[in-house]
């Protein structure tokens, strides 16, 4: 059954309104949203549960199928007006279809960690495009376990979300308040950890031999890097040289080049 809601002033819109702007919020009440044809319809083939699904007439004729989909999984659903649906959205040219969603478990348990192989450690990651761009990179390349640290951006930020493609559905995405009883787990069962730093005394990340192994590469503030105690207590430091006058690469652009090397091999 769809409800029809016509009032800016209905507590549902206030909610949906408060999960996107407050990261506290929706960790509080465990949920978030998204918007989008595509985004939403991820969602859905992802398997993620939808609680309140909100359309418009327009989005119903435009996205025909995609509207009928979303509409068989989610527990409610709502036509808005076109000027309920902009007061919500987020976006400048909203396609009048959005989600609020459960939130999925992203919390770290070594127990959870599946079997090692290739992981991508991140910490303290700020901008919500790097990192929804980051995971988005992860799983096009085949890396399928990230860790965060719990300092860094909200995965279920809107613009992380969105640049991820769907990538925070699918990875196996854990997040550590303690980075370095993280580390001593890794390194006393045999994982290689390397640390990504901007040091030309670091071994070269093209002479690693990241097939020799399990292992994890830890990746760093955009501005800061690593902090000094993570990369004290990784085993190796790995770099990517640089020619020309730039002192560093964009976070996400660093990062891919990283996760690319770290699937070819090394």
């Amino acid at each position: 059954m769809v409800v029809q809601l016509k009032s800016h002033e209905n507590p549902i819109i206030k909610h949906v309104l408060k999960l996107i702007n407050s990261k506290s919020f929706r960790k509080r009440e465990k949920e978030f949203v998204i918007e989008g044809a595509r985004l939403c319809e991820n969602a859905v083939m992802s398997c993620v549960k939808i609680k309140n699904f909100f359309y418009t007439e327009k989005a119903l004729e435009r996205y025909k199928s995609t509207v009928e989909l979303i509409l068989k999984f989610a527990e409610k659903s709502y036509s808005v007006s076109e000027g309920i649906m902009e007061s919500i959205s987020d976006v400048k040219n909203s396609q009048g279809i959005l989600c609020l969603c459960s939130m999925l478990d992203k919390q770290l348990c070594l127990d959870k960690i599946s079997n090692v192989d290739k992981i991508v450690v991140f910490e303290s990651i700020q901008d919500p495009s790097n990192l929804g761009t980051m995971l988005r990179t992860a799983e096009a390349l085949g890396i399928n376990e990230i860790i965060l640290t719990q300092d860094c951006c909200d995965i279920y930020n809107p613009k992380v979300l969105r640049g991820s493609m769907g990538a925070v559905f699918r990875l196996l995405i854990h997040i550590t308040c303690d980075l370095q009883a993280l580390i001593h787990y890794f390194n006393d069962n045999e994982i290689k950890t390397y640390a990504a730093v901007p040091d030309n005394n670091s071994v070269i990340i093209t002479n690693v031999d990241f097939n020799d192994g399990p292992c994890a590469v830890f990746i760093g503030n955009e501005g800061n890097g690593l902090k000094e105690k993570t990369i004290n207590l990784c085993s190796k430091k790995l770099t990517i040289p640089m020619k020309g006058r730039a002192e560093s690469l964009n976070a996400a652009v660093a990062t891919s080049i990283i996760m690319w090397e770290l699937i070819r091999g090394g």
